[in-house]
């Protein structure tokens, strides 16, 4: 394990390419796609086809590590869920860039942006929102607004972005949920819904080259892992652990 077990339930590195156009709806180009990607990641066996539109390509549900790519309109996702280390899951996302464009006809033109989400989850059986708010917003002006009161806390999920100081085409977006919804991070699967920790790392605007992908996904990861360590942990991760310890 990448050692995050210690901390949260789950954990998943998401990737995301974002597109201007919608990509093909067409049986051939998906399933060749797919059937190219399995070659690769022999464990990518499950086809799926959901409500909102859509379509994935999915390993066992039942394993405790779980990996998947999805297609959307406008979008091209993967995800892993626990995977043994970062490198595992980097490699993964690696192949659907260098692999994805030619099946589905992207171009340089269509790119929107780029992002890998670090995602955690929390198992809490009591209010979530309460958690998150003594945990992250005890003595804070907007914690002061709520402490000291009989009132219940409903919603308390707070949200953050930056730009990086040192590279202004990377934005960073912090999010705390106390509710998700089915395929936002790829974690939610049996069980209650958990308290989820999100840091996304997005590189905006186009690209030169096809190519040029992989390399931008390298630097993505670069920031994330930074961050992760260096901000994420000590300052979210670990007062959420040891609220949760205290019950």
């Amino acid at each position: 394990m990448t050692g995050f077990d210690a901390l949260c339930r789950d954990f998943c590195v998401n990737q995301k390419l974002a597109l201007k156009m919608d990509l093909p709806g067409a049986r051939e180009p998906v399933l060749d796609l797919f059937g190219r990607l399995r070659k690769d990641m022999p464990r990518l066996a499950n086809l799926e086809r959901y409500p909102d539109g859509e379509v994935a390509l999915e390993s066992g549900e039942d394993d405790r590590d779980f990996l998947w790519v999805s297609m959307r309109q406008t979008s091209l996702k993967s995800g892993w869920v626990n995977p043994a280390s970062l490198e595992d899951a980097y490699r993964m996302h690696r192949t659907v860039l260098e692999v994805a464009p030619f099946f589905l006809s992207i171009s340089p033109l269509d790119v929107s942006h780029l992002e890998l989400v670090y995602a955690f989850d929390f198992e809490c059986d009591g209010n979530r929102d309460e958690v998150v708010l003594d945990a992250l917003l005890g003595g804070s002006r907007i914690g002061e607004f709520a402490e000291g009161t009989s009132d219940t806390v409903i919603d308390s999920q707070p949200f953050l972005a930056l730009v990086l100081a040192d590279a202004p085409d990377m934005h960073v977006y912090l999010e705390v949920r106390t509710r998700v919804q089915r395929g936002e991070i790829g974690a939610i699967r049996e069980g209650g819904d958990p308290l989820s920790v999100m840091l996304t790392v997005r590189r905006t605007g186009p690209v030169r080259r096809l190519e040029e992908l992989p390399t931008h996904l390298a630097q993505l990861s670069g920031h994330g892992e930074r961050l992760v360590e260096q901000r994420l942990i000590p300052r979210i991760l670990m007062p959420l652990r040891e609220r949760l310890d205290r019950g």
